[in-house]
Formats: structure tokens, C-alpha cells, sequence
């Protein structure tokens, strides 16, 4: 029986456990090698050169994407992409005949898709990896409408779901920790509030100072405050202070309200 070298690349432990842990009823697959990072992972690609990797793309500093871009003049892998990619991704993934796992996912979609990539590995039969990494590169660089996030995926208590970005009222960072505030809930997510930032769109979502970023539709007020600062009360009750380094941003919610 042909065995093939894989590597499982996520930044969330609990992420690669579930991979580690359904990978092991396949005697076809070897794990040579974890790896928690973007940079981790292009060395580790590039030292053990695995057959198959499965990919998380987003990630914080080097997402997937980079990852292929730094990997792929070297070394070609067969790829399962894990993501909370919205519709616009997963149809680019689907056109290019892309294995993908939608998270969170469960044993049967995923033996579903190690099926088919391993089909594609006897017959060494690489699908259009390198015009789908280009093309959602230019898509995330030229930010389309229909590019911005729609749902944010949460990992925490062992659990992974997604958080609807309509639902969410305001987002509060504390370092590369951001906590999405729900009108019930809140939610603990990895990542820096400026990367964040270019991916929500600007219709709905405004900075309002280093640490918050606003819902503009949760907005119920705006008062001025000292020294051309603002008072933001949200309809949850919520109140924030809208700094002067962002008075510029004020014009998306006055547009939003006119």
C-alpha cells in the first residue's frame, strides 16, 4: 500500500488535534510534522516536503495564502485548505477543483475530502492551486464588495463555530486579543484589530479609536465630549469614546445615517 507524508499547519492546538485525531484511522497517511504558524510552516514544508498538507488559512502574521506564495517556486504539495472563508472563496475553491474543509467540519466531511485528494495523489494529478492562491491574493488586495467578512470564526471551551459580522455590535482589542461583543455574548478571537480592520466592511464597521472598532448600525447616539472627542451610546447600552486621531471616520456613520 502507498503511504503518503502528511503535515497539519493551524495556528489553534484544538484545530490540529481534530485533524491529528481523524488522520489516524487512515493507514495511508503519515504525519511527519505540526506546525502552529505561517513561518513554522514554510520551514517545515520545505524541510520535510510532505505530499499532502492541510492548511488553515487564516492565520495571524503569515496567512495560508503567503505560506504557498513563500513555498511554492520549491516545493508543490497537495493541499487541503481548513477556512471560514465566505461563499465568494469557497466558489473560487470549487473552480479550480480546490479540496477544502469549511470549519468546523465533522469525520465524515473530512474522510470526504481526504478521499478525493488522495485520488488525485496516485494519480498525481495536481489541481490549480498556484491560479486560485493569485487570484485570491488580487481579490484580497483589491477588497471587491463582496470580499468583506461575513462571518468570523470562534474557537474556545473546545469548540469551534462562526459569529455573523451583522451580529456583531462592537469589537475591543487588548493586544493581538480581540473580544466580539454580541447583544448576548461575547467572543475571544486571535488576531490584530488592524488586520481585522481591512477585512469588515466599511459601510457597517468604523474605528472609532486604538482599541474599538463599531458597528455603525448598533450606533443610538453621538455626543461631543472634551476636546473634539465624541461619546458613542450603542443600542446595547454600551458607551465608548470616540478619540480626535479618528474624527475623520465620523463621515461613514453620518453617511450611514443620512
Amino acid at each position: 500500500m502507498t503511504t503518503y507524508r502528511s503535515l497539519i499547519i493551524d495556528d489553534e492546538l484544538l484545530a490540529r488535534g481534530v485533524i491529528r485525531t481523524f488522520l489516524q484511522t487512515d493507514p495511508a497517511i503519515t504525519i511527519v510534522e505540526e506546525a502552529g504558524n505561517g513561518t513554522e510552516a514554510i520551514i517545515k514544508i520545505l524541510q520535510h516536503r510532505p505530499d499532502l498538507i492541510f492548511l488553515d488559512i487564516q492565520m495571524p502574521e503569515l496567512d495560508g495564502f503567503e505560506v504557498l506564495k513563500e513555498i511554492w517556486p520549491h516545493h508543490q504539495p497537495f493541499v487541503v485548505f481548513t477556512t471560514a472563508y465566505d461563499q465568494y472563496a469557497l466558489r473560487a475553491f470549487e473552480v479550480n477543483a480546490i479540496d477544502y474543509l469549511l470549519k468546523p467540519f465533522n469525520e465524515v466531511r473530512f474522510h470526504q475530502a481526504l478521499g478525493r485528494v488522495q485520488e488525485r495523489l496516485a494519480q498525481r494529478t495536481q489541481p490549480r492551486i498556484e491560479a486560485l492562491v493569485n487570484q485570491l491574493l488580487v481579490e484580497q488586495a483589491a477588497q471587491p464588495s463582496g470580499s468583506f467578512l461575513r462571518r468570523i470564526l470562534v474557537k474556545e471551551t473546545g469548540r469551534m463555530y462562526l459569529v455573523k459580522t451583522d451580529d456583531i455590535s462592537y469589537l475591543d482589542a487588548d493586544g493581538n486579543y480581540i473580544t466580539l461583543h454580541t447583544a448576548h455574548e461575547r467572543h475571544t478571537i486571535y488576531d490584530s484589530l488592524t488586520n481585522l480592520e481591512t477585512r469588515l466592511d466599511p459601510a457597517d464597521f468604523v474605528r472609532i479609536n486604538r482599541s474599538y472598532i463599531v458597528n455603525i448600525n448598533y450606533i443610538a447616539e453621538v455626543e461631543t465630549y472634551f476636546n473634539g472627542e465624541y461619546m458613542v451610546r450603542l443600542k446595547t447600552g454600551q458607551q465608548l469614546k470616540w478619540t480626535r486621531m479618528y474624527r475623520e471616520n465620523l463621515k461613514a456613520f453620518y453617511a450611514k445615517s443620512a
